[in-house]
């Protein structure tokens, strides 16, 4: 299968008013495509040299209404990332279940919105939808429930979206960082919902989010189905599909800190 060439393609990142998100418009832009980001925070969108909407992702009309937008305004959209997030640190028993469904509804029913709203453009370009994953979307992460639902869902959405477009030239890639160093890890969400001021545990050095954007935008270039980045992320996959058991004790003793109050 030749391999996707970016010049000149729009590329749709959601969650670009920083960290992750603007590191993938450098990188797409370095191949010569054209950025567009898509981000709550207009403040942060104000900043960035590439096209900006101001875009609550929760709210389907107002996705719709953007796209549509976007479409009119440069042709289409050959490619959707699905980047943007919001995660929580709490053990599941000390956390309110409005965290979990706001975190739910981000992550998962966010993506879902974009690409719904795209998929006719990106079907007719014959593009290509990313999701960005996580460890947590194949593997159990401790104090980390609701993200890790949403990102299981996201991975299992994806994955049925790619059977279905079996045959349409469309591609479907998701990409599995594990500890990334942006601002998000600031954003996260305590147990009442509020930011939390606990310091956040790791497991293996954490990357740039250069270095993950250069391994997204290959991943599209290359047509990939799932990418994981990152030593830590690549070991985590295969020890929780040989051994899961043994990996949730690992996982469980290097982040037992995250639940200390």
């Amino acid at each position: 299968m030749p391999r996707r060439d970016l010049s000149s393609a729009v590329v749709v990142i959601t969650g670009g008013a920083g960290g992750l998100g603007l590191a993938m418009s450098r990188a797409f832009a370095g191949r010569g495509a054209r950025p567009v980001l898509l981000d709550i925070d207009a403040e942060g969108l104000s900043g960035s040299t590439h096209p900006g909407f101001v875009c609550d992702l929760t709210e389907y009309s107002s996705v719709a209404a953007t796209f549509s937008e976007i479409v009119d305004r440069f042709g289409g959209v050959d490619v959707l990332v699905n980047n943007a997030g919001l995660t929580h640190r709490s053990a599941f028993a000390n956390t309110d279940p409005c965290v979990l469904r706001r975190v739910m509804d981000v992550n998962y029913f966010g993506a879902v919105n974009a690409t719904k709203a795209a998929l006719p453009s990106i079907v007719e370009r014959r593009g290509t939808i990313v999701g960005i994953g996580s460890v947590a979307g194949f593997a159990p992460l401790l104090g980390r429930s609701g993200y890790a639902a949403s990102k299981h869902a996201l991975q299992g959405f994806l994955g049925t979206l790619r059977a279905e477009l079996l045959g349409t030239g469309v591609d479907v890639t998701v990409v599995a960082p594990s500890f990334v160093d942006t601002p998000f890890r600031f954003r996260t969400l305590d147990a009442d919902g509020s930011i939390t001021t606990h310091s956040q545990s790791r497991v293996g050095r954490m990357m740039t989010a250069d270095h993950v954007a250069e391994v997204v935008v290959r991943a599209v270039e290359r047509r990939r189905a799932f990418v994981t980045v990152g030593v830590v992320g690549t070991a985590s996959r295969i020890l929780s599909r040989v051994s899961p058991g043994l990996y949730e004790r690992i996982m469980s003793r290097s982040l037992a800190s995250e639940l200390d109050r």
